[in-house]
């Protein structure tokens, strides 16, 4: 992997959105993750700080900018710290 990059599967298991790294390897398989708008093809995808991640889910979606690469899978206020929410949406009916 080039320097300044990682692949998506560790960063969305060190960012927590899946609690293994083979459910977030499924997570990009499936096609619930796109980066930077296109859909991620492969777990070992290479993302970058700068790159916005989009995660869906069943009843969320979140849009995410990359701020840093993790090192390892820490508490949640260190994960927190990989990214910025640039939005989604939360599942909620709204009338």
């Amino acid at each position: 992997m080039k320097p300044g990059r990682q692949r998506l599967d560790k960063w969305l298991w060190f960012a927590r959105f899946a609690r293994t790294r083979s459910l977030a390897a499924r997570l990009v398989a499936e096609g619930y993750v796109r980066v930077n708008g296109r859909r991620a093809d492969a777990a070992a995808t290479a993302i970058g700080i700068g790159d916005v991640v989009t995660v869906a889910a069943a009843h969320t979606t979140a849009i995410l900018r990359v701020l840093d690469l993790g090192e390892r899978r820490g508490a949640a206020p260190e994960a927190q710290r990989l990214y910025a929410s640039l939005g989604g949406t939360d599942g909620a009916a709204s009338d």
